[in-house]
């Protein structure tokens, strides 16, 4: 990874696709540990911005779902930020959407050549309330940052919640996943 003049940093596709194959790793991982939560431990307020287990990864879903529809196009939840965290209410289903956005993130990342991350990318940006460009490479490194954030959030709350998510360090990346 380099660093342009601005600060922007550009990927390689061989840095996506290592980063979709971790997304779909540390999700298969926290989805297990949420599969052994009841429904009321899921929604219980635990103090992270979006409150709980449940409203988190229905925001983080929704996010992926925003920034995938960005970058090759295709649906694209009608929801806005603010109702994000609501938009995915229940578990199994938002776990079953969950494995279906990483395996598209998957294909996504594996058609990529490194001229695909160059350029940049113009969207509205509800966040910000207005036109926003970026770098292209940016903003998919800026996908995966977001991922890693609120995973963070869901795997400290599962730990108080006394499941046990798996380790997420990046170097114990298995090399395929199933």
């Amino acid at each position: 990874m380099t660093a342009t003049a601005s600060g922007a940093a550009l990927v390689t596709a061989d840095y996506v696709r290592l980063m979709a194959r971790y997304n779909a790793w540390q999700n298969a991982s926290l989805a297990q540990a949420v599969a052994g939560l009841d429904a009321a431990e899921r929604a219980r307020d635990r103090g992270a911005f979006f409150g709980s287990i449940t409203r988190t990864m229905s925001h983080l879903l929704w996010a992926d779902l925003v920034w995938m529809s960005r970058f090759e196009g295709g649906p694209r939840p009608e929801a806005g930020i603010a109702d994000s965290p609501d938009l995915f209410p229940d578990a199994p289903e938002t776990l079953a959407r969950r494995v279906e956005t990483d395996r598209r993130i998957r294909a996504w990342a594996e058609g990529l050549k490194d001229s695909d991350l160059g350029g940049n990318l113009r969207w509205m940006s509800g966040a910000l309330g207005r036109e926003t460009v970026k770098p292209f490479g940016f903003t998919v490194m800026h996908m995966f940052n977001h991922q890693t954030h609120h995973r963070g959030q869901i795997h400290a709350m599962l730990t108080a919640a006394g499941a046990r998510p798996g380790d997420t360090d990046l170097f114990i990346l298995p090399d395929t996943l199933d």
